[in-house]
């Protein structure tokens, strides 16, 4: 009889010990972050396209919050990752340039946001562009965090939208033969595996980072324009180039997938306790047909450390926590998510984080204490070394190490047209010190006078 008594206390006691854990789970909001891949500030209805539909991306806007202030990690595909995933701006962070990109970028030692949230008991999963580790590389997504990843580990293998493989954990999925058929378009199958993920997830807080391609250039010789789709559609009719429509049915795909996703949550009524952000790596490329106004107000593309190179459209919706409707100022940056997306899991940030949390910001409220400045650098591995630095709304540019600091008032000239440098001598030097202080040497980058890195690397800088 007492045994019987004691089997079933140990049975209430375990099950209320798993209802308890269960309940904690679901507390842990889930969070669905969204970034697509050269996607211009001036490309979404709500932040000021005219011609481009951008419909569920607009709603989603309208029931969250839209930045008009916040910052990619770098202008080109790379870093931003990598920041993204450290927490370390470009001075620091262990991948700081797009090349050289054929080697592993991050090491065992490297602490990833992945790895943060599935400490935190999170299902962490990802598809689309990765570029921080080849297949087989310390480096890898699967090595890194992530429980799945699907689509291109590799850097330029992403540039192929009816590609022969696509990488699939730690394997391959087979597509023989997709370059001459076009069967497979690579974003539908990243599409569909995401959507896969958060079903298979709904009863696991999960973190996916759906790292799209679209609208980036491609390099299949067959599109001479650099744009691959399966169809112009719904701007077949337009009397446009070629190349506007494929640029055009590009953004629509992403805001078509972007809206399913978002239907998925809402179907599966993981909704309320979802984070969803979406945003993009970097500015607009130079090459979109001006009339679309990838950048909107901005200056510059990406590659360059001016606005249009590095401010990206910010879009945070979460029912219920997430005031609809908002747009805030609050100056934010992709270094700042993993302390944030630690704080909503209720997870510890490891070591030192260039980032800081800005739960507040996302909640429509001020930043209490915001950065002292922002950095962001671009030419590791090139003959020209840029920097640029913003100091509340001061932002001071160099291009290359000798050179001259320009210096702008954001608050007033958002476009960048009117370099003050002469009139406030004062603020120059503070900048030119930032700069200075920046940049941690890392011998896996050469900076022409900035320092030197290994000879070693630099002979890998030169393999294919």
């Amino acid at each position: 009889m007492r045994i019987g008594i004691a089997i079933f206390f140990v049975l209430f006691l375990g099950m209320e010990v798993f209802t308890v854990a269960r309940a904690e789970a679901k507390t842990k909001p889930n969070i669905l972050f969204i970034m697509v891949d050269d996607l211009g500030y001036g490309d979404l209805g709500c932040y000021g396209q005219k011609i481009l539909q951008t419909l569920h991306l607009d709603k989603l806007a309208s029931e969250g919050i839209r930045f008009t202030q916040a910052y990619a990690g770098g202008p080109v595909c790379t870093p931003s990752r990598s920041i993204l995933m450290t927490g370390l701006h470009n001075g620091h962070t262990p991948a700081r340039d797009n090349i050289p990109h054929y080697h592993t970028y991050l090491k065992e030692e490297d602490i990833t946001v992945a790895e943060v949230l599935k400490e935190a008991g999170y299902q962490c999963g990802g598809v689309g562009k990765w570029s921080l580790g080849d297949a087989g590389t310390l480096g890898r997504a699967t090595n890194q965090g992530f429980d799945m990843w699907f689509g291109y580990l590799n850097q330029d293998h992403a540039h192929y939208y009816y590609p022969e493989y696509l990488d699939d954990n730690e394997g391959r999925l087979d597509l023989t033969g997709n370059t001459q058929s076009q069967k497979h378009y690579s974003h539908d199958l990243m599409t569909e595996r995401a959507l896969d993920f958060i079903r298979d997830n709904q009863n696991n807080p999960f973190f996916l980072y759906a790292a799209f391609t679209l609208p980036h250039f491609s390099k299949r010789s067959e599109d001479p324009d650099g744009l691959t789709v399966p169809t112009t559609e719904p701007y077949s009719e337009k009397e446009w180039d070629e190349k506007s429509k494929k640029y055009a049915s590009m953004v629509h795909m992403i805001d078509r997938d972007v809206g399913r996703m978002v239907a998925l949550l809402d179907e599966l009524e993981l909704r309320d306790n979802t984070l969803v952000i979406f945003t993009s790596d970097n500015g607009g490329h130079d090459s979109v047909w001006e009339e679309f106004d990838t950048n909107g107000p901005l200056r510059g593309h990406k590659r360059d450390l001016t606005e249009g190179g590095i401010r990206v459209p910010f879009i945070a919706s979460w029912p219920g926590k997430i005031p609809a409707g908002e747009v805030s100022d609050e100056v934010i940056a992709f270094w700042d998510m993993m302390p944030t997306f630690a704080e909503l899991a209720g997870a510890d940030v490891p070591g030192e984080m260039d980032g800081i949390s800005v739960v507040d910001a996302l909640m429509g409220k001020e930043i209490k204490n915001p950065h002292p400045y922002w950095y962001w650098d671009y030419g590791h591995c090139r003959d020209r070394f840029d920097q640029a630095v913003r100091m509340g709304d001061w932002k001071g540019i160099r291009l290359g190490v000798d050179s001259d600091i320009q210096l702008y008032d954001l608050s007033k000239d958002i476009g960048e047209e009117n370099d003050l440098s002469d009139r406030h001598p004062e603020i120059v030097p503070k900048i030119e010190k930032i700069m200075s202080e920046a940049v941690i040497p890392n011998d896996r980058y050469e900076v022409g006078n900035l320092y030197e890195g290994s000879a070693i690397w630099k002979e890998e800088i030169k393999t294919p």
